[in-house]
């Protein structure tokens, strides 16, 4: 009997270790995860020494913002590759006629028969096309080659152009684009015609350029922008003054910056737009603060443009 009560007694005692047990397993293993997310979050958070705040006084922006990124790091994200002898500025266009289409101008009987009657005899676009800080740059480096990487239709390229004849420049404005556009931007350019797939922006831009009468001063080179900036490097084509504004997102931005700071010509300037877009920290402006910070350069800012001055 004694042992049927010492083994009761025991039983109940379990019983009540089980109960008290799931009644403390659950808040326990609450309390347990949310210490454990302190620890990692806390862990994995970035020091606060790698934001710097701008120097007081100065006209540049801080390149550090956003970036989760150890400074060590960085040099792995650079683009390198050792470019041809420059080329003289009065020989550039020669040259790229000569080693891209085969020593004739893409002007040469143009339009094509089968896209003629598809084009408009203007049809110029762009955003921020038109900003002060063509002008105030022209004025400034007074340049002699001007390297555009993404043209779409040609805005910014016939305003540089313009600008630079009012000034007296003799200026060669070189426009890299694949003129392909994006996926679906024909939902807002419908007036832009299509062929068998084949979007016509190259032809309507070209165009545009006759309809200016800057054929001499204008001369598209109608490839990917990672390629193209490639071959002027091996070439040693040279620009005074470099516009980006081809792809937004951080590895197009980040790409074609790397590439076109290669062939800017010693103490020319590099610039862009869409430093403030929706996509705030994530796009341009982050690939341009990265580069600025890699290169110890500074990023001043011109209306809704960035500029980097090499000098």
């Amino acid at each position: 009997m004694k042992e049927e009560q010492q083994h009761l007694h025991h039983h109940h005692h379990q019983q009540r270790k089980i109960i008290t047990a799931k009644k403390l397993t659950r808040p326990t293993a609450y309390v347990l995860l949310l210490l454990l997310s302190y620890v990692l979050g806390y862990l994995s958070a970035p020091s606060s020494s790698s934001v710097h705040s701008p120097t007081a006084g100065t006209a540049s922006i801080p390149t550090t913002a956003g970036a989760a990124v150890a400074e060590s790091d960085l040099g792995h994200f650079s683009v390198t590759r050792r470019c041809g002898d420059p080329v003289p500025s009065k020989l550039v266009r020669q040259t790229i006629l000569d080693r891209v289409f085969n020593g004739t101008s893409p002007f040469d009987s143009f339009p094509p028969q089968h896209v003629s009657h598809l084009l408009r005899p203007k049809r110029i676009k762009g955003w921020g096309s038109n900003g002060a800080v063509f002008e105030n740059l022209i004025r400034r480096v007074k340049p002699r080659t001007i390297i555009e990487v993404g043209t779409f239709l040609g805005a910014s390229a016939i305003h540089m152009a313009e600008v630079a004849s009012q000034l007296g420049l003799k200026t060669q404005i070189i426009c890299l684009d694949d003129f392909r556009g994006w996926p679906g931007f024909r939902d807002r350019f419908k007036d832009i015609a299509m062929i068998n797939g084949d979007v016509m922006l190259l032809y309507q831009f070209m165009q545009n350029v006759i309809h200016v009468n800057a054929t001499e001063s204008v001369l598209p080179v109608p490839f990917s922008t990672a390629s193209t900036l490639d071959k002027l490097c091996e070439l040693g084509v040279l620009g005074d003054l470099i516009e980006v504004d081809a792809g937004h997102d951080f590895n197009s931005a980040w790409s074609d910056i790397n590439r076109a700071y290669r062939i800017l010509r010693p103490g020319g300037v590099i610039f862009g737009h869409d430093y403030f877009t929706s996509a705030d920290n994530k796009g341009v402006r982050r690939a341009v603060n990265l580069f600025a910070r890699l290169n110890k350069l500074r990023v001043q800012l011109d209306g809704q443009h960035w500029v980097i001055d090499s000098a």
